[in-house]
């Protein structure tokens, strides 16, 4: 082949990882592995029949509208349904407040863009969600990282980080957080708030998973006790479908405005039919009924991996006790690699996601992330006690 010019790419992209579980799955993708390895909802409860019926509804009438380019901000009546539904949860949105976007991730770029500065220090949860790892990597912050405790984020260090470091924002998962299925307790939530009141912050509360609870009681938002230094990402991935990649922000006005233009640069509008299919099946349809189906059956495919893991498990392993969400956090006895015990797992046909790709420059951790979505229970008993085996190979 004729040789051509060596190419020359944007310094931005250096260092940005490619998603570890995208990579994973590709060798998880065989019938034969049961797979813990996937952050996906279960397709089977996926209300298909009903958004069948919302959008031959939508395309039977004459709308044209439906299929033109619209504003950047999202359909208002949609924006207006998602206000609504804070409203239950005791906050009062302004759906001028809220902008559609491409799946919450998208709003992570968004605000990456506005925000981050290379060198800016970026606050972290450890373990921390790996796909917002990589939406900020591409900004270069200088990412500070702060651990989790079984109660939330380590408030002492928390406020040694805001103290010495002067982030612009601190990502964080309140609601059985990806990867560890851990909750910020009521109080922990309070004094997160506390410590960032007053500083140049923002709160990013990402919640992804706060509706599917099927333990315990629901706990307040950073926005009911911050809501001037709060922005909220949401999605209705894991409550409709992940397909659409619909989500949304909540942000005040002087950070909207800079978001609404970011958002204009990036793609003009989140696509505008499936912001109307949306709103037509959330007119149409009981979807906290629908919400209320997945969280029966994620409760009992969380119960059965608990209850495995007690069964087969060492008992040195510890491992986490979500009271919702789609994920459990294992952590094996000190001095075992996860990388090495996912290695020999696959050869048994069952997948998991090692613990690296959750940490900021960390190459042998001892935890991994399994998640229970997507699995029924008698293929959750099997791939614990496949497990099981492995472990006990490993030593």
């Amino acid at each position: 082949m004729k040789e051509t010019a060596s190419i020359s790419f944007a310094h931005r992209m250096e260092g940005v990882p490619r998603s570890f579980i995208r990579e994973i799955l590709k060798v998880a993708i065989s019938p034969e592995v049961i797979s813990f390895a996937g952050g996906l909802p279960n397709k089977k409860l996926f209300p298909l029949e009903e958004l069948q019926a919302s959008a031959v509804k939508l395309m039977s009438g004459s709308d044209r509208n439906i299929l033109q380019y619209a504003n950047t901000e999202g359909y208002l009546p949609l924006r207006e349904k998602i206000a609504e539904r804070y409203a239950h949860k005791g906050l009062q949105i302004n759906p001028q407040n809220i902008l559609i976007t491409n799946g919450s991730q998208q709003g992570l770029d968004l605000l990456g863009k506005i925000f981050i500065n290379e060198g800016d220090a970026l606050v972290m949860e450890e373990p921390g969600y790996l796909g917002a790892i990589q939406a900020f990597s591409i900004f270069h912050p200088r990412f500070v990282t702060v651990p989790l405790t079984d109660e939330g984020i380590d408030v002492d260090c928390f406020r040694q980080a805001i103290a010495n470091e002067n982030p612009c924002l601190a990502y964080l998962i309140p609601n059985f957080q990806n990867p560890s299925g851990i909750s910020y307790t009521e109080e922990r939530r309070k004094e997160v708030a506390r410590i960032s009141k007053g500083k140049p912050l923002f709160l990013v509360e990402d919640d992804p998973y706060g509706d599917i609870r099927f333990q315990g009681e629901r706990k307040n938002s950073f926005y009911h006790y911050l809501p001037e230094q709060t922005i909220l990402l949401g999605t209705f991935s894991k409550t409709v479908v992940p397909a659409f990649r619909m989500g949304w922000i909540v942000a005040p006005d002087a950070v909207m405005d800079r978001l609404i233009v970011a958002k204009q640069a990036a793609d003009l509008h989140t696509d505008y039919f499936t912001q109307r299919l949306v709103y037509q099946y959330l007119s149409d349809y009981d979807i906290d009924w629908h919400i209320a189906q997945i969280c029966e059956a994620y409760g009992r495919q969380a119960g059965a991996m608990m209850q495995a893991i007690e069964h087969y498990f060492p008992k040195e392993i510890q491992y986490t006790h979500p009271e919702g969400g789609m994920f459990l956090w294992l952590t094996l006895p000190e001095g075992r690699n996860a990388m090495e015990l996912f290695d020999l797992a696959i050869k048994e046909n069952v997948a998991f996601v090692p613990g690296n790709p959750f940490y900021i420059d960390k190459a042998e951790v001892n935890t991994c992330r399994l998640n229970f979505s997507c699995s029924d229970e008698m293929e959750i008993e099997e791939g614990i006690r496949r497990l099981s085996g492995v472990l006990a190979t490993l030593g």
